[in-house]
């Protein structure tokens, strides 16, 4: 088996891995080699605290002896040690056949590729004097305010991400991925009167992202919002009024409720103990679920955003996925596994943290498409309600059937027109309900990102969630 891949990493240990256990009898193996280079730095109210430097560098193998699948991994990359491995793996899938549930997967396309994603400024060439620059500028922005920003807790952290695929059915995958995580926590006031604000962005690509972010001017503005939220703010009225829900509101609902729920996995019960389970069924598909106007997609080739790869980890191209197309369920999450016992080609949504834990079903990049009204027509037609800029909490179920969502920033909406801050307005609704009560979606996507968690052990993994901004009609409204 050829190689693409030279100078980068030592690829032929995986060409090896994937030739030995075919000739041990495996139907079909995989191995992923995967290298992680990475930094983190943390400052907490002015003070540096502990920074991180990593490498790490190891392979995953899967194998399917018999229509039954193994699973092993190894940071020891010696030959002599990978073949001591692959012989355990094989002799305990024949000692476990009896017992062993059979495991199909979905026929696919073999590539052999190369995908390398480009940055302009490259992190790491940048030293670890610039990114903490970075954290302690923002810092002394907040710390000038007026007002009191009592807590200020800010990290900033790369990781080179670097992977080669090989499969016994031809595939050759090489992808490096450089990814940025900024992540911060707020606490504006003290005492009694306090508030705390929480958010992740991250990305892939170079130093020019964090440009983008401007994020000196989005903390300083978060922070006066918050303290604007301690002194102005009235208590939000409850009953039934109508909900305008910016973006990041509306992404962490399409994750929660849309995203979870159609990873296939669950829907099959896989994750039952670990995760959650899901109040879809297979029999679901095609089902009205909400408005007309709603669509859901999970889509990883969006350039730039934290779920971007251009090819999951079983090697199946990537691709955009309608879950909710038109209000109707649609499609589901599927890896190789779970798109066989649907007869069903994999839509590419397999993906694991690291080289040490297989890859399962996961979301990517998870957002509602954008309609064709502006934000301002969406909330001069409400003429009494609450506009929902982000949230400071959030809870579902197991199932992902019922949800809670409590304001950060918010604001009473009278008469078509924004008016004084409220306090933690909650919003509290089914997920068909949700769906059903959107009449109408701005004409602009906002993102945001963040950090999912599934599996056992568990697996966190990047991804960006948002959506435009929407108008719920006629929903219960808490506080």
């Amino acid at each position: 088996m050829s190689t693409i891949v030279k100078n980068l990493m030592d690829t032929d240990i995986a060409d090896f891995s994937v030739k030995y256990a075919t000739k041990l009898g495996a139907s079909y193996s995989e191995t992923r080699l995967v290298s992680l280079d990475g930094n983190s730095f943390v400052l907490k109210n002015s003070i540096p605290e502990i920074s991180a430097f990593g490498k790490t560098c190891g392979i995953g193998m899967r194998i399917i002896l018999n229509g039954h699948m193994g699973f092993m991994s190894t940071n020891n990359l010696d030959k002599s040690n990978i073949r001591t491995e692959i012989e355990k793996t094989i002799s305990m899938l024949k000692r476990g056949e009896k017992i062993a549930v059979e495991e199909e997967l979905s026929r696919e396309e073999s590539f052999k590729v190369k995908d390398i994603v480009k940055q302009k400024e490259k992190m790491q060439d940048k030293s670890a004097d610039e990114k903490l620059a970075l954290l302690t500028d923002i810092d002394k922005a907040l710390v000038s305010q007026k007002f009191e920003v009592s807590g200020r807790y800010l990290t900033i952290s790369d990781v080179m991400e670097n992977k080669y695929f090989v499969t016994s059915e031809g595939t050759e995958i090489h992808q490096e991925i450089p990814r940025i995580n900024v992540v911060y926590l707020l606490t504006v006031g003290s005492g009694q009167k306090s508030v705390q604000r929480y958010q992740t962005y991250n990305g892939v690509g170079g130093w020019e992202i964090l440009k983008d972010w401007n994020l000196i001017k989005t903390l300083v503005d978060e922070s006066k919002s918050l303290n604007d939220n301690i002194v102005n703010g009235i208590k939000a009225p409850k009953g039934v009024i109508d909900v305008i829900a910016a973006p990041e509101v509306v992404g962490i609902a399409v994750h929660e409720s849309t995203g979870h729920p159609y990873e296939a996995d669950r829907i099959f019960g896989r994750e039952g103990a670990q995760a959650g389970e899901s109040f879809v069924t297979e029999k679901m598909l095609g089902e009205q679920i909400g408005s007309g106007i709603v669509n859901v997609v999970d889509d990883p080739q969006l350039e730039n955003n934290g779920g971007y790869y251009r090819f999951d980890d079983e090697g199946v191209k990537a691709r955009r996925k309608f879950l909710i197309k038109d209000g109707k369920i649609n499609e589901f999450l599927h890896n190789r596994s779970t798109a066989a016992k649907m007869n069903l080609k994999s839509n590419g949504s397999a993906r694991a943290a690291e080289y040490s834990v297989e890859p399962i079903v996961r979301m990517s990049n998870t957002f509602m498409l954008p309609g064709k009204l502006s934000e301002e027509e969406l909330i001069e037609d409400v003429k009494l309600g609450v506009y929902m800029k982000n949230f400071t909490e959030w809870n579902i179920d197991d199932k992902r059937f019922n949800q809670r969502y409590i304001g950060s920033e918010a604001y009473l909406i009278k008469n078509g027109k924004i008016c004084e801050p409220v306090k933690r307005p909650v919003l509290e609704v089914t997920t068909p309900t949700f769906y059903s009560s959107i009449d109408g979606l701005s004409k602009k996507v906002g993102f945001v990102g963040g950090s999912c968690g599934k599996g056992e052990p568990m697996q966190g993994i990047p991804v960006t969630m948002g959506g435009p901004t929407i108008r719920l009609r006629n929903i219960k409204l808490g506080g």
